[in-house]
């Protein structure tokens, strides 16, 4: 693991304005904050909150690290066979001040427990977001590492004191924390001789084109709402695709009726009916492959055996980007 060395501090005259962005390394102008655990936002770079970023120490929010699997070639070099994400760290210095020394210990003390409770059984990761000037913004999940500890300089410790934050990120990409999303729903059937001759399908719902904006491959979540009798989604690109059947074996349910849903997640596998069922088993293995969105364009199907009025597929997912 690479020695992370904390940057020299030096206490400033004034804190950024609120909601004012601030020039943070590697990004440009953004703003920031902290969501714990318990769901409470720490804004970073506000000087009214009793403390705020100081953006020379910030690190770690470029573009994701890789470690490169190579296979030697015969008249030389090396062709590339995978690469790997791995995992990220965010060093944040923190800069922490009261108008007295138990006004500094009591804020020092709370953003100290909102950073490690991230590991604490049970609880999970906290949320970094940069936000920018234009509204976007961009969130990474963290968890305290080690650094929420005083400087030990000389005046300070009495109403200031600076904190060198390490963050580990199990996963290194930045997310949007607004989610795409694809609906597609049955129409009303029709008789087939009135008033004409029509065809209303009752398998296909769409044939569509689903767009990633992101810089790297999206694992989506589905929500199947019958009526339906076998659920069958297929990436036309690569060709993969699953199937999942309410009235497998394993499940035994029958066909799903008129406002019943499911919820299948592809990364990791999870297949939930709406009471928290696991219907897992009732996905199309070993064939099967929860496919995920490439960045760009996605060809893909989806098609409910048993349709009818009410049958309907959301599609959902948050695009992931290499830097904040």
């Amino acid at each position: 693991m690479p020695l992370i060395t904390a940057p020299v501090i030096t206490p400033p005259d004034t804190g950024p304005p609120p909601g004012v962005p601030v020039p943070l390394p590697e990004i440009g102008y953004a703003t920031a904050s902290y969501t714990d655990p318990s769901g409470t936002v720490w804004p970073l770079t506000d000087r009214e909150a009793g403390w705020f970023t100081l953006a020379e120490g910030v690190s770690g929010l470029g573009a994701v690290k890789y470690d490169l699997t190579t296979d030697p070639q015969p008249r030389g070099g090396a062709r590339l066979r995978h690469a790997q994400p791995q995992p990220r760290t965010i060093v944040w210095p923190l800069f922490v001040h009261g108008s007295t020394h138990l006004e500094l210990v009591q804020r020092w003390r709370a953003l100290a427990t909102a950073f490690t409770r991230t590991l604490r059984p049970g609880e999970g990761p906290g949320v970094l977001e940069i936000g920018r000037p234009d509204g976007s913004r961009r969130q990474i999940r963290v968890y305290y590492q080690d650094g929420f500890e005083g400087q030990d300089k000389r005046g300070w410790g009495r109403d200031a004191d600076a904190a060198v934050i390490s963050l580990w990120c199990e996963d290194p990409y930045w997310t949007d924390p607004v989610p795409q999303s694809v609906h597609r729903e049955a129409g009303s059937l029709s008789s087939f001789f009135t008033p004409f001759p029509t065809v209303s399908s009752s398998q296909v719902l769409g044939e569509t084109t689903v767009m990633n904006p992101g810089d790297t491959i999206v694992w989506p979540e589905w929500v199947v709402t019958g009526p339906a009798s076998l659920i069958t989604f297929t990436h036309a690109g690569t060709g993969e695709s699953f199937s999942l059947d309410p009235d497998a074996d394993p499940i035994g349910h029958g066909n799903l009726l008129t406002g019943q849903q499911v919820t299948i997640r592809t990364d990791p596998p999870q297949v939930r009916y709406q009471s928290g069922a696991n219907w897992v088993g009732g996905i199309s293995w070993p064939s099967a492959v929860l496919w995920g969105l490439d960045p760009g364009s996605n060809d893909v199907t989806f098609q409910l055996d048993g349709s009818g009025p009410g049958s309907a597929v959301d599609l959902t997912f948050h695009p992931r980007y290499e830097t904040a």
